[in-house]
Order: C-alpha cells, then sequence, then structure tokens
C-alpha cells in the first residue's frame, strides 16, 4: 500500500506531457498514418532529366593559354558528349517544367521522362545560372499532372517536407524531413547566389532539380545542394523557395529571354550589435547602405549612405541575399513599400522595381585587324554593365566585355578597367581607338581588377 501511495504521488506530481508521451493507436487510422496521399499526388509531376552537351577537350593543359598558343599548334580541341541526370518538376499542364541550371544549363539534348515512363524532347525557354534556376518547356506535351505552388514565405521551422526526386539514378524515391532552417545564404549553401530553405530530407546526387513538397502536397522548393563531405546526403540540404520559382516561370511564360531583376544600386552589409547601438537601433536587424548609385532607386527615394534598410514589402530584411531575393521576387515593374531607419528615426517611402539602366548601351568598340588590340571588345560604364560584370558601383570609364582573337595574349579580362595606353588617358570607347591607332614598338596598358591598379606590357611586332 505504502508502494501505491509512493507511485501515486508520484504520478501526481509529474507534469501531464510527461504522462502523455506514451500512446497506444486507438484505431486503425491513427496505426495507419501515412504521407502516401501526398505522394500519390505530388510525385507523378516529378520527372526524371537526361541532358548531353558537346564541350569542347584539348589535348594539352596549354593549349588555351595565350602565351604558349602563340609559338605552338596543339592541334584542334577533341568533342566531348558531357551527360547529366537530374530531376525536374512540372508546374504547368501544357508542359512547363523547373529544374536547376547545373543539371540543363548549355544542354544540346534533353530528355524528360515522366513518373509514368512517357518521354518528351526538352528545351530551355529561360535559364538563370546565378539562381541555378532553369525553366524547360516539353515538345507536344499537353494535360499533364502539374504541381500547385505554395507561398515558402508561410513556411516554418518545423514544418514537415518531402524531397522527391531520383537520386544516383535509382528511379524515383521520396524521403521525409522537415524545414530545418530558413533564410540561408551565401556561397557555400549553393551553385549561385541565392536564398534558400533548408531541409534535414536527405538530398543526393540526381535530386537536384527535384522537388521540395509540403504536406498538402505544394511545391515548397526545388532542390538544389547539400553541404557533403562525402557526396552523399548529411541532412544538411537546400532549397529555392517557390515564390522564386514562380517569378522565373511569370517571366518564361511572357517570353523573356533573360531574367529580370529589379536593380538596387546600392551595397549593404548585416547591422550587428555594435552598429545598431552606434546608429540607435532598439536591436540588431537590417541592412545598413554602405555605397548608393546616384541613379539608384534607393537613392531616388530618398534614401543615402548610412541609412538602414529594415524591410521590403511587409517582409523583414537582414542580409544582402535577402535584399536580393525580396527584390527578385517581386519582378520589375511597379513599386513596394520600403521601411528603413534614417537619422535616428523610423520611416517608409516607395521603391519603383525597374532594371538596372543602360543609358550607354551604345557607346561600345571592338577593335579590329589594324589594331594591336585585336578582337578586344569594350564599352562605357553604366549600371547595367556594373550590376553583370559585377564591379563596384562607383566604377566608371571603359570597361572590357570581351576578350577574343590576338588580343587574347593581353591576358586582359571581362571586367578589367582600363585607364592607360602608352601613357594616354582611356574615359571613353573612342580614347582607346584613338590611342591603339599611333603605331608603337611596345605597348603598355595599365588596368584596374579587383580594385588594383596592374599593367601589361607587349612587343609591338
Amino acid at each position: 500500500m505504502r508502494i501505491a501511495a509512493f507511485c501515486l504521488i508520484v504520478a501526481a506530481a509529474l507534469p501531464l506531457p510527461l504522462l502523455a508521451q506514451a500512446k497506444v493507436p486507438a484505431d486503425r487510422a491513427e496505426i495507419g498514418l501515412s504521407f502516401a496521399p501526398v505522394v500519390k499526388a505530388a510525385a507523378p509531376t516529378v520527372v526524371n532529366i537526361y541532358a548531353s552537351r558537346i564541350v569542347a577537350q584539348r589535348l594539352s593543359p596549354f593549349a588555351d593559354d595565350p602565351l604558349f598558343s602563340q609559338f605552338f599548334d596543339f592541334g584542334p580541341s577533341v568533342p566531348r558528349v558531357q551527360n547529366s541526370l537530374g530531376s525536374g518538376v512540372i508546374l504547368r499542364a501544357d508542359g512547363i517544367v523547373v529544374s536547376n541550371f547545373h543539371v540543363v544549363g548549355g544542354a544540346e539534348d534533353i530528355r524528360v521522362v515522366l513518373a509514368d515512363r512517357r518521354e518528351y524532347a526538352g528545351r530551355v525557354i529561360l535559364a538563370d545560372e546565378a539562381a541555378d534556376l532553369a525553366v524547360i518547356r516539353l515538345d507536344g506535351a499537353e494535360d499533364l499532372p502539374a504541381l500547385d505552388l505554395a507561398d515558402s514565405d508561410l513556411a516554418e521551422v518545423g514544418d514537415l517536407v518531402l524531397a522527391i526526386g531520383n537520386p544516383f539514378g535509382v528511379g524515383q524515391t521520396v524521403t521525409s524531413g522537415i524545414v530545418s532552417g530558413l533564410a540561408r545564404a551565401g556561397g557555400d549553401m549553393g551553385r549561385g547566389r541565392g536564398y534558400f530553405i533548408q531541409t534535414d530530407a536527405a538530398i543526393n546526387p540526381g535530386n537536384s532539380g527535384g522537388a521540395l513538397v509540403d504536406t498538402a502536397g505544394r511545391l515548397l522548393g526545388i532542390n538544389t545542394s547539400i553541404l557533403t563531405r562525402s557526396g552523399g546526403s548529411h541532412g544538411i540540404g537546400f532549397a529555392i523557395p517557390s515564390n522564386l520559382v514562380a517569378q522565373y516561370v511569370a517571366q518564361a511564360e511572357a517570353g523573356a529571354a533573360d531574367f529580370a531583376r529589379p536593380w538596387s544600386g546600392i551595397e549593404v552589409q548585416p547591422v550587428d550589435a555594435g552598429m545598431a547601438e552606434a546608429l540607435g537601433l532598439a536591436a540588431p536587424g537590417g541592412v545598413v547602405i554602405r555605397q548608393i548609385h546616384p541613379e539608384s532607386p534607393f537613392a531616388k527615394a530618398g534614401l543615402d549612405a548610412g541609412d538602414v534598410v529594415t524591410g521590403i514589402a511587409g517582409h523583414p530584411v537582414d542580409g544582402p541575399q535577402e535584399l536580393d531575393y525580396r527584390l527578385a521576387i517581386l519582378g520589375p515593374g511597379g513599386t513596394a513599400d520600403l521601411r528603413y531607419w534614417s537619422d535616428g528615426d523610423e520611416a517608409e517611402t516607395e521603391i519603383v522595381l525597374s532594371p538596372a539602366p543602360d543609358p550607354d548601351a551604345e557607346q561600345s568598340l571592338r577593335l579590329g585587324s589594324g589594331s594591336p588590340l585585336n578582337g578586344l571588345a569594350v564599352a562605357a560604364l553604366g549600371p547595367a554593365l556594373i550590376e553583370r560584370l559585377g564591379l563596384p558601383l562607383s566604377a566608371e570609364g571603359v570597361v572590357v566585355t570581351e576578350v577574343a582573337g590576338p588580343s587574347r595574349r593581353t591576358r586582359l579580362r571581362p571586367g578589367d578597367i582600363l585607364i592607360a595606353v602608352n601613357g594616354l588617358p582611356i574615359r571613353v570607347p573612342e580614347d582607346l581607338a584613338a590611342a591603339t591607332a599611333q603605331p608603337a614598338r611596345l605597348w603598355q596598358i595599365e588596368f584596374l581588377r579587383g580594385g588594383r591598379r596592374a599593367m601589361v606590357r607587349l612587343s609591338g611586332g
């Protein structure tokens, strides 16, 4: 009796959740809980993609070297077929499929196999290496199963998810897990720049381009990469959010050849604790503007260097990749609400969403056979070129856009900013044409690369 009384006292002292941990299933329905209904709805929309591309393979590692290729004939390159295997997701009944750029980018032949073994030829209609996304149209497809898109902004850490794809080429496979992190960003977390959903659902080689599905059977993200040391899944995988996928599909269906992102025209960094205190913020958050282009939509909205952007379109912004992501999912056209901190006060305004302006598009030049820099293409720097080449917002002058033919011996690269040729300053493309039109036995080219001044000397012969 004393033992029984003691047990009752202990049981009464225990919190209720501990007493409720173990539970015997009450009926057959509870015993049979399963993801099967979700898989039956989503699996037919996930496809296998077989892509092949022809790449040039040099027989010598020195064949592409600008110096050695002047003195030795290494012979023609040998074409080689490179195959890749991945997954994709059908998002439209008329054959719109989304996958990763690294699966189909540059492919000359794309074969898409559905879960029911039907096969279609596919062609890429919009691809973006930076985001590692590609939109494919299937030839002659109609009435295909299509997956609905979830609102990825509503995803929370702990949500159950399924990853569906073709890992290691073994056939369609489903793995389960949870959303283990949000707002993951950085080069180590994906092949492209980006903003990812993190999951512990097993993702392996071949899963790339497959679906991350929520428990309602909707697409939450496109699986793109993993963090691994062995090549297999270690429980840290990343998916491109469905809201960004939706913007790519919309632009592809509208006939866009390239993905258009609204241009920010600002360079930012996250606000840490020390910076928050210095700026008068109650807590760390947002991104502080380090540099701003005069034509930036943020500048036109009244912001300046030192201001802190805290939110766009009702969503917080806490890092550079998150800023890029928020702009990208809004797409060009229209406006967006903006919250920011300036001079000790919080303020709100609107910014115009538009691509980077390119007023100097016509100011380009390619040097011909009469020039010692034959094959070199240059252009006047404007916002569009600055963004495309990843140059600082303060960059100005004449930039190299292509190095071809004999000009390859200069070892110049796209993105190099020319300063002077034989002491003559280069401010506009015509300056370069004039400088190289003068005969010389030695050519001295000064340029900026990565913010550092450099020089190359060439023989006039």
